[in-house]
């Protein structure tokens, strides 16, 4: 019929571009799935195909998506180096600030004129500041900000039950002092800004309290400015640079600490000046390797050097752990909790464990990172367990973010005592009724 219509020879060559058609797409299709098989499909897959590829990547690796969309976003000219300040030549003198004197009569009448804010919480207990912090910029490392933020949840929950305040510090008051010297304007500035404050104690972000249930021996320390953790034979006999540890330290309110953080801190000023003191520090110290000079050897440096000027009033302790170096504590822990209970802040249950080399916000370290941020993790579950029993749970293991109940709920919460007794600590009522008295004596005083 077709044929009738428009001639044999015309069907002939309908038929003939049929078949060429078909051997083309038949073609095509081949192409495409070689292509599939050598390259993927990529975004010329089937629409189901693309779609889970979407939900995997924007659901199952959301920290890989943004961190690639970070990637591709142009950075923001930075103008940090515009900030910084010239290098310091050696013959420029450094000094934190205009020298200070007659501060303890200054603060001694500060004290008298503000009775609503005593140095001292009871008779032996003075006022303490906890002063902690990191550098203003996000990590190195991505996990970093998150061990950084479980630091200073312990050193929060250590401060609450033993009635002590808190600063955190993000910000670096002198470029200058950049690096382990960064602690120095800002403890001298503290102690200017709160003379109601008898003692600041400096704790590094890499160091937890392990012992929440220790409480210091203010009365030992009622004749020292100064109290670190260290041994009066290595420092002054053998003049070790690691004699003492400037990681955990306490220091007094007063004209002398302000004297000692003015001689301390001219080694610190990065540059010339921290590159040449590093040089005498190492010839003078024994076993210090040869690097810039850093806020430790220099103190130790200055009780060496000017030992009539300091050591007075200098308390080096060793009888618990003011500062307790990690590598001979972490394994311990299964042991400790066998054998002992939290209170005696040495080597049976030590106060403070400090990552000493871990570096958890940088890229590199002394040590493994992997090794690091799992004895971490091990050193705050140490010391969370401590408070999480105020409240009737506890980490499933060392290793675990998971918690499991470990007493029953009851009727009468307010006869539950924590095993303890950090939920109610004796001496904050001993405070609250020093306080009180103050407030009348301070009310009777306006009256008559």
């Amino acid at each position: 019929m077709l044929e009738r219509c428009i001639g044999e020879r015309r069907v002939r060559q309908i038929q003939r571009s049929a078949r060429n058609l078909k051997l083309t797409f038949l073609c095509l299709v081949l192409t495409i799935l070689v292509l599939r098989g050598t390259i993927g499909a990529g975004k010329y897959g089937t629409p189901q195909q693309d779609f889970i590829e979407l939900r995997h990547r924007f659901i199952s690796h959301p920290h890989r998506a943004l961190a690639e969309q970070h990637t591709a976003e142009p950075k923001p000219k930075e103008d940090n180096k515009d900030d910084e300040p010239p290098l310091r030549s050696l013959t420029e003198p450094y000094s934190l600030g205009p020298k200070i004197s007659g501060w303890d009569a200054q603060r001694a009448n500060w004290v008298r004129n503000h009775p609503e804010r005593p140095n001292f919480l009871t008779k032996t207990k003075p006022r303490v500041l906890l002063v902690t912090g990191s550098s203003p910029k996000p990590c190195e490392n991505p996990v970093g900000d998150h061990y950084l933020l479980k630091s200073i949840k312990n050193k929060i929950d250590y401060c609450r039950v033993h009635n002590i305040e808190i600063f955190y510090n993000m910000a670096l008051l002198d470029a200058e002092m950049a690096g382990f010297w960064a602690k120095l304007p800002l403890i001298r500035a503290l102690l200017l800004a709160h003379p109601e404050t008898e003692f600041l104690w400096w704790m590094d972000s890499d160091a937890m309290f392990t012992d929440m249930a220790f409480e210091l021996p203010w009365e030992r320390y009622e004749p020292y400015n100064l109290v670190m953790h260290g041994w009066d034979e290595m420092v002054y006999k053998d003049k070790n640079w690691i004699g003492l540890n400037t990681g955990s330290f306490l220091l007094r309110n007063c004209q002398w600490s302000l004297d000692l953080l003015d001689a301390w801190a001219p080694m610190g000023p990065k540059g010339p000046v921290r590159t040449e003191a590093g040089k005498i520090l190492t010839k003078t110290l024994k076993d210090r390797p040869v690097f810039e000079a850093d806020d430790q050897s220099a103190m130790v440096y200055l009780l060496v050097t000017q030992k009539e000027k300091w050591a007075d009033k200098v308390y080096l302790e060793s009888a618990y752990y003011l500062h307790g170096y990690w590598g001979i504590l972490v394994d311990r822990y299964e042991e400790m909790i066998e054998n002992y209970k939290p209170g005696f802040g040495d080597h049976r249950w030590p106060l403070v464990t400090h990552f000493v080399g871990c570096k958890p916000c940088g890229k590199f370290g002394d040590y493994p990172v992997e090794r690091c941020l799992k004895q971490m993790d091990r050193a705050f579950n140490f010391g969370d367990n401590q408070i999480l029993q105020m409240y009737g749970f506890s980490h499933k293991s060392l290793a675990s973010r998971k918690v499991k109940r470990i007493r029953n709920e009851t009727g009468n919460p307010l006869e539950v005592q924590d095993e303890l007794g950090l939920l109610h600590p004796d001496f904050k009522a001993v405070q609250r009724s020093r306080l009180m008295g103050l407030f009348y004596l301070f009310l009777l005083y306006l009256l008559f």
